[in-house]
């Protein structure tokens, strides 16, 4: 069967699930675990003879049934009607509590294929082929592509854990990880930085062997507290030669924010969760519903705040080396926001060299009314003076109309944009802005400009909006109204932060 038919049969597949009330979410749930369970079954044949070993049947309270059969791939493929349903979700409890990748990956697993006839579809399509022999690009290219299309599905939430994947890329080609070395993604979701760098690492360097096996088994770290995307995430980079089925697993469940466990990293990319606030809710003794700010009280942060980007950022900068990179997605608000969010910004210029800023258009993300950018800086030892010179700002919002869907963001789109960055040398560049070229989207700006701005707000911009001047030439009809959303939106979500900061 080729690839493209593989990918057809199993999107179809998707589709008549879908019909049946199974979300894409539930489906990629299940052909996780199931493709798991086959990989793991042909990694223990010839040639691999892995000798993965697979528990019985545990009852309720965990204990192995006496002459209970085996979870694994056999087993399950063998079984039809009302007995597959029933062996599937004992098979599932109990993989949950076993431990390493293999607890992780089953986590609270259900099973949301309740018709056995569907059931065993999915599992004879996943039957009928070699994955183990199956190239990387094309299991990655499956997986992937189920990813974004849960992605699509607004219903489910789900694009809240997946960055746009030419963004990734764009932040890869700038920041160029370098083979040995380490990179960690606080909020990875379903872990797009990880294959990006994976990716860019294997095709620029003529790796040898330690190279490669460092590449695969100690490059990458990361912290993911919703279980459904941790193990997206851990499936993922498997089926891209990731990390091993039998090895503990890379990915923390472990909330990033709360403490810092000491570790530092070469690089850290990351675009962590949207949404401005920490809170916790809970029932009062008068039996009503009250949400608190939850701040994260920690010695190694700056400011304490509720705030829950300014808090990921500063824990992003306390998990560098003193030679360590960063490339992070932030809203606006860190920009622009005064009292934590101005002393954070300029601990940030003292303490790192922030040296550039891409703005990014709105329509980029699944979750609408996202208005972000990408903050790019170096940490530095301690010193008196402050790091950052200079900051160099590229405009890719003003005059930039993208969707997820009909007008997606790709590679070739900020192709300008990463041969300007000069990632060979970033005190190499040139504007492309100028007083006889306002139009020009690469700007510098220096340190006592940025310093001297009201609390020092770095949200700068200097193009002109053509919709506002020039009403002969308006986007399409389409483009104006995503735009009208997106805007709406952004106004949307900035009330709800009022709210919440007066409640």
């Amino acid at each position: 069967m080729t690839d493209t038919s593989i990918i057809s049969k199993i999107w179809n597949l998707a589709n008549v699930l879908r019909d049946d009330g199974v979300g894409y979410g539930d489906y990629l749930e299940q052909i996780t675990y199931l493709l798991f369970l086959k990989m793991a079954d042909e990694m223990n044949k010839p040639p691999y003879n892995k000798g993965l070993v697979f528990p019985k049947i545990k009852d309720v309270r965990g204990q192995e049934i006496e002459g209970g059969e085996l979870c694994d791939w056999e087993t399950l493929a063998g079984k039809r009607g009302a007995e597959l349903e029933s062996f599937y979700q004992q098979l599932l409890r109990t993989l949950s509590r076993e431990k390493g990748t293999l607890g992780q990956i089953f986590t609270k697993s259900q099973n949301k294929i309740q018709d056995p006839a569907k059931l065993l579809k999915v599992i004879n399509l996943i039957n009928k082929e070699d994955w183990s022999m199956m190239g990387t690009d094309v299991k990655g290219k499956i997986y992937e592509g189920l990813l974004e299309k849960n992605a699509e599905d607004t219903k489910s939430g789900a694009g809240q854990y997946f960055t746009p994947r030419a963004l990734i890329q764009t932040i890869v080609a700038c920041v160029q990880p370098k083979p040995m070395k380490t990179i960690i993604d606080p909020a990875c979701g379903t872990g797009g930085f990880f294959l990006a760098a994976y990716e860019w690492i294997s095709n620029n360097n003529g790796l040898d062997r330690e190279e490669k096996e460092f590449l695969k088994n100690k490059t990458f770290f990361g912290n993911e507290i919703v279980a459904n995307t941790r193990r997206m995430c851990l499936m993922n980079m498997y089926l891209h030669n990731i990390g091993e089925l039998d090895s503990e697993t890379f990915i923390s469940s472990n909330d990033a924010l709360v403490a810092n466990d000491g570790k530092k990293y070469d690089y850290v990319l990351a675009n962590p969760p949207f949404g401005k606030k920490s809170s916790m809710t809970f029932t009062n003794e008068e039996g009503e519903i009250v949400q608190e700010d939850l701040s994260y009280n920690r010695q190694d942060f700056w400011e304490t705040t509720s705030n829950k980007q300014l808090n990921f950022l500063q824990h992003i900068k306390s998990q560098l080396k003193i030679s360590g990179e960063a490339a992070v997605v932030l809203p606006d608000n860190i920009l622009f926001e005064g009292g934590s969010g101005e002393k954070v910004r300029k601990q940030l210029m003292k303490t790192t060299e922030l040296h550039t800023i891409l703005r990014l258009p709105t329509g980029i993300f699944y979750a609408q009314g996202v208005k972000a950018n990408v903050l790019f800086f170096n940490n530095k030892p301690a010193n008196k003076e402050a790091w950052t010179k200079e900051i160099w700002f590229y405009d890719y919002r003003t005059n930039i109309h993208h969707t997820p869907k009909k007008r997606p963001m790709r590679l070739e789109h900020l192709k300008e944009f990463i041969d300007l960055y000069n990632a060979h040398n970033i005190y190499k560049r040139k504007e492309t802005w100028s007083e006889d070229n306002p139009e020009g989207r690469w700007r510098k700006y220096s340190y006592d400009e940025v310093i001297a701005r009201d609390k020092t707000s770095l949200d700068i911009f200097w193009m002109k909006d053509k919709s506002l001047t020039d009403l002969d030439n308006l986007p399409d009809p389409d483009i104006l109204a995503n735009d009208i959303i997106e805007n709406l939106e952004s106004g949307l979500n900035s009330f709800k932060e009022i709210i919440e900061i007066i409640k």
